[in-house]
């Protein structure tokens, strides 16, 4: 991927920072994006440190003037966007499905989902421009089974696989692939604050996977590296699912 060009949102913590990290590891310059503006300069100082290229654009996926600016940016830095990780969500509130009040329901959906569209409305404009690219937006583990007080993130996770699975279709003859990765239990601040805690996070990795522990952010970020790259070139509409097996174990 040397001299390739990626962006990341969601960059500044967990599976998303493990992605720029990898995508600079491979070569690429890196654009890291992130609502909080600490995380994702970290993310973009780690990447410099190590040798790397990169820079920082803090950006809220689900607005549109947000979202426009931030590919702008990213092309008129480094002149074209060859793979792009769409990776922004928030785990939304905790309640049962009549509990959400619309504003909460509407802010998961907007980040989880909306956010993933807004994206690639910008992203896949300028891939076609320069005659193709590869896209991977984070889906979930979870959207093969269910588990209590989260509808609106597994709705908004459902949603993410469709409209992959459409833009798949609508661009393959076109030269850009979009596939999606489907993380399992993975030791992020985001299963930190689901969880209740470290301790608690170290529990559901007994009892939830198979493989007998947390997966860690860097084996999704491989999978997302490994999509976006020249190897994957057959890929495309693809859910890969990075969990341990506890998919398997939901729907055996």
């Amino acid at each position: 991927m040397k001299d390739r060009i990626a962006l990341v949102t969601g960059g500044g913590s967990g599976i998303g920072r493990a992605s720029a990290l990898a995508f600079a590891r491979q070569g690429a310059k890196v654009t890291v994006v992130d609502v909080v503006v600490k995380d994702g300069e970290d993310t973009a100082r780690m990447i410099e440190e190590a040798g790397g290229e990169a820079i920082f654009i803090k950006a809220d996926v689900s607005r549109v003037a947000e979202v426009e600016a931030m590919v702008n940016k990213a092309v008129q830095t480094y002149g074209r966007l060859d793979y792009a990780h769409n990776n922004a969500g928030v785990e939304g509130l905790r309640a049962n499905t009549a509990d959400y009040t619309e504003d909460d329901w509407d802010r998961t959906i907007n980040i989880n989902l909306k956010g993933m569209w807004l994206c690639m409305k910008y992203e896949i404009p300028q891939m076609l421009k320069q005659g193709g690219g590869a896209i991977v937006n984070t889906s979930s583990g979870i959207v093969f089974g269910a588990i209590p007080n989260s509808s609106a993130y597994i709705v908004s996770k459902y949603g993410v696989l469709g409209l992959t699975r459409a833009a798949a279709v609508e661009y393959a003859k076109l030269g850009i692939r979009v596939n999606s990765v489907c993380p399992g239990v993975i030791a992020t601040p985001m299963l930190e604050r689901l969880a209740g805690g470290k301790a608690q996070v170290e529990a559901m990795s007994i009892t939830q996977e198979p493989i007998g522990r947390l997966g860690t952010p860097e084996e999704v970020a491989e999978a997302v590296v490994w999509l976006c790259s020249d190897t994957a070139s057959f890929v495309t509409g693809h859910a890969m699912v990075v969990d341990g097996g506890k998919s398997v174990l939901e729907t055996s």
